[in-house]
This record gives C-alpha cells, sequence and structure tokens, in this order.
C-alpha cells in the first residue's frame, strides 16, 4: 500500500498535538460522528474554554474540519488532511472498550444543544 511520507519534524509535532490523552479521545468520538463544541464539554466533563483550546490545537494542525450551524460548531475529522493516515492508523490500535471512551459515550446526548 502507497502511503505519504512526512518530515520527521511534521510528524512528530502530529504526535505531539495528538498525544495528549484528551485530545485522543476527541479524534476517537469523531472518528465515528460530528460534533459540537457543547456536546464535548458534557461528554468530556471539562470546560468550555478547554474544549475550545484542544478543538482549535487540532483544526490548526488540519485533522479536524469545522462546520457552522447556527450558533453551534460541529467538528469532524478532516480525510483529507496530510495526517489523516497517521491518525486513523492509530485509532485503529485504540481499544473501544478503554473506561475514559465508555465514559464519555455514556454521557453523549447530555448537551442541549
Amino acid at each position: 500500500m502507497e502511503h505519504t511520507t512526512l518530515p520527521m519534524s511534521e510528524l512528530t509535532a502530529c504526535l505531539k498535538v495528538i498525544g495528549d490523552p484528551t485530545r485522543f479521545l476527541m479524534l476517537k468520538l469523531v472518528e465515528k460522528k460530528t460534533y459540537c463544541v457543547c456536546e464535548f464539554v458534557e461528554m468530556l466533563g471539562i470546560s468550555q474554554p478547554a474544549v475550545s483550546q484542544h478543538l482549535r490545537k487540532l483544526k490548526d494542525l488540519g485533522i479536524l474540519t469545522e462546520e457552522k450551524r447556527e450558533q453551534w460548531r460541529y467538528f469532524t475529522l478532516n480525510t483529507t488532511s496530510t495526517y489523516f493516515p497517521v491518525v486513523r492508523d492509530l485509532l485503529q490500535y485504540s481499544d473501544d472498550q478503554d473506561e475514559r471512551y465508555l465514559q464519555a459515550l455514556e454521557r453523549e446526548g447530555l448537551a442541549s444543544c
């Protein structure tokens, strides 16, 4: 299978951003569904400014796309990103039974956006 190679500096910068446990969990969540900021706040149990900061880093990397719907911002994986193959491959190794992931899914739908 042919794949794009990346300079080590770019690859390590990507890994630094996605290596944060909260950001990696966010990527795992948006792997299957689009979420808005308020949903992440409820699902992750962290403040809106913290969620926005994590999302900004992922968006700046180019691995998330943002769509505005009225006053809400929704995020999904950017499958055209240079880093998408790296993220996709790493997500395949993540455990769908991870406690933090399951807890986040249990809180899905609690946000009133």
